[in-house]
């Protein structure tokens, strides 16, 4: 009797596991209305920030049927204000977010890989902007470098990194000691070649997981400087809305819809990727899984 060959089955995709789980289908579920919104938004409710009103009746006004959102202290709609800032604050975070993880992966690969005087460097570094207040220095530095879209890109990116180096470090300190990679040294592989070709695939899911979690702070960065008037001024975005209604008074004028759906938009965005960032951790890093 033939026995018949199964085939064998394939591991199931990694997102689909995260939306398996209620808490990453929730944060899936909330990053990819934002995503539509932001995308779709603008180019169906276009907005102009040169359109500002001239007669004050359209100041601050509350929410109607002309302005879903009501009016902010120019005349603008606060509605299509919003879906175009959602696109700068998912901008900022993203370009923010690639600039530190690739920092913090190549300093976490380096230092863990490499022993003596390289490794030890590496790490001190690493541990002088971990101990550093992260906030009052990204407002030093957005302070000293000047208000522009590029520059608070870069302070973001370039202030966020320490800890990805942390996580990758820790990874790549296991790696190196495995049979596999010693092998692979005594074959006469280049250091560059075991980090690039050996390493680094087995490190990339917990980078990706991290990338997510990493996200979510960026934003939050960029609003905090914007809301404190560090960002772009000549640009909208979810902390600028938040910094213009506040130097405007609309908090003491009961302007509650100039005020909340900003706030409510940085919320939800960070809620998301917090969600699913720690359900890409928890799948991904052996530590976290539940026994």
């Amino acid at each position: 009797m033939n026995a018949t060959a199964v085939p064998a089955s394939r591991p199931p995709n990694l997102w689909v596991q995260v939306w398996e789980i209620p808490l990453g289908r929730a944060g899936i579920i909330l990053l990819g209305i934002v995503l539509v919104l932001s995308l779709v938004g603008p180019v169906v409710f276009p907005f102009n920030p040169k359109d500002i009103t001239s007669t004050a009746a359209d100041i601050l006004q509350p929410p109607s049927s002309m302005h879903w959102l009501g009016t902010d202290e120019l005349g603008r709609d606060v509605f299509r204000e919003t879906l175009v800032g959602a696109r700068l604050s998912l901008l900022v975070g993203l370009l923010a977010t690639a600039i530190s993880i690739t920092l913090g992966s190549i300093i976490g690969l380096l230092a863990g890989y490499y022993r003596g005087a390289v490794g030890i460097t590496l790490m001190r570094v690493t541990d002088f902007f971990l101990v550093l207040p992260l906030l009052p220095l990204i407002i030093i530095l957005a302070a000293i470098f000047g208000q522009s879209f590029s520059i608070t890109i870069m302070v973001i990116g370039l202030t966020s990194w320490p800890s990805t180096a942390r996580i990758v470090r820790s990874q790549v300190i296991s790696l190196r000691e495995r049979q596999f990679i010693e092998r692979i040294r005594s074959l006469g592989a280049t250091d560059l070649r075991v980090i690039a070709v050996h390493i680094l695939p087995n490190v990339l899911p917990l980078i990706y997981a991290n990338t997510v979690l990493v996200i979510a702070g960026s934003i939050l960065s960029e609003a905090t400087l914007a809301f404190l008037g560090l960002g772009d001024p000549v640009r909208v975005s979810w902390g600028t809305m938040l910094h213009f209604g506040f130097v405007a008074g609309a908090a003491g004028r009961g302007a509650w819809w100039y005020l909340l759906p900003p706030g409510l938009g940085i919320v939800l965005v960070v809620l998301g990727f917090t969600l699913a960032g720690h359900t890409l951790d928890q799948l991904l890093n052996p530590r976290l899984r539940e026994f």
